[in-house]
């Protein structure tokens, strides 16, 4: 049976979550950690145009968030789909059930995925945009702006990738030699507990191998 795969285009948006995490989210994060002492600000139009410049450059980040709110009980449906096929279904039909389920989960994130982003922009002027306006002046929301707006942070965000996979390379070379044991003493214990013998010379586990890279983007 063909394992349960994820999405290319999922696999770009979970890598380096943190040096990729939306600048709104960190915003969030500030206004929460100063909300005890901060004294409530007052909000104006200048404060409502430079939170709508917000809400439009982070609008990528609030529909990925909403993409991962559908995409999170599908996963894990087909988490537990993979685990109960091998019991479920004969071994011979295994792969094609798999594929059926991996389309009835895709055709469910097509259609609820829309529906989910498209509330969750509507909505965020009416929630995160009061935050914003009653937690930060009108000079602080021009900072914000100014640094989203900014080539060179654009510029750096969109290095995240660049910068998970030198790092990953370099850990798993770095680590493999320890790491490679240890997964086979899993291993080994997993199958004892589950009663199942291991044939003379089988296969070793394999070594951890950093993830495929992503399409080059045009």
């Amino acid at each position: 049976m063909r394992p349960f795969v994820v999405s290319q285009a999922r696999a770009r948006r979970l890598r380096c979550p943190m040096l990729k995490k939306p600048l709104f989210a960190l915003v969030l994060v500030l206004a929460a950690t100063t909300a005890a002492q901060a004294q409530p600000q007052a909000s104006s139009p200048a404060k409502k145009e430079l939170v709508a410049r917000i809400l439009k450059a982070q609008q990528p980040g609030i529909e990925a968030t909403a993409h991962s709110l559908v995409e999170q009980p599908a996963l894990e449906l087909m988490g537990n789909a993979a685990n109960a096929l091998p019991a479920r279904v004969a071994k011979d039909k295994q792969d094609a059930v798999a594929k059926e389920i991996q389309a009835d989960v895709q055709k469910y994130i097509d259609d609820a995925f829309p529906l989910v982003r498209d509330r969750a922009v509507k909505l965020a002027p009416t929630t995160i945009g009061p935050l914003l306006e009653e937690k930060f002046t009108e000079d602080e929301l021009k900072q914000v702006v100014s640094i989203m707006e900014s080539p060179v942070y654009t510029k750096f965000q969109r290095m995240g990738g660049d910068m998970q996979r030198v790092l990953i390379d370099k850990v798993v070379a770095d680590t493999r030699d320890v790491i490679e044991p240890k997964v086979r003493t899993l291993e080994q214990t997993v199958a004892s507990r589950l009663g199942v013998t291991s044939a003379p010379g089988a296969a070793a586990a394999p070594a951890p191998r950093a993830p495929a890279k992503a399409p080059a983007k045009k």
